[in-house]
């Protein structure tokens, strides 16, 4: 299967765990409306509900991190939150 959603793999947390950044617009449908930074802010809230930060680090603009091993099962959550909205 296709992964729907591109995780970037990025440096490990300080205990050694990985992250993940995926972009801000995964958490955004055609129905929301506003400017790019409310959008951004809108995409990070919803990420919180499944464990997400704002990224920011210079390497990755516009990102959602995560500290997961498994990327497939985050997906899985993230289509599922995103069907909600």
């Amino acid at each position: 299967m296709k992964n729907l959603i591109e995780f970037t793999r990025v440096n490990n947390d300080s205990f050694g765990n990985p992250r993940y950044v995926v972009h801000f617009l995964n958490f955004i449908n055609n129905n929301d409306e506003g400017s790019i930074l409310e959008k951004k802010s809108l995409a990070v809230e919803r990420a919180k509900l499944v464990n997400g930060k704002d990224y920011r680090g210079k390497d990755y603009g516009g990102g959602i991190v995560f500290t997961i091993y498994n990327p497939e099962d985050k997906e899985k959550e993230i289509i599922n939150l995103m069907k909600k909205y």
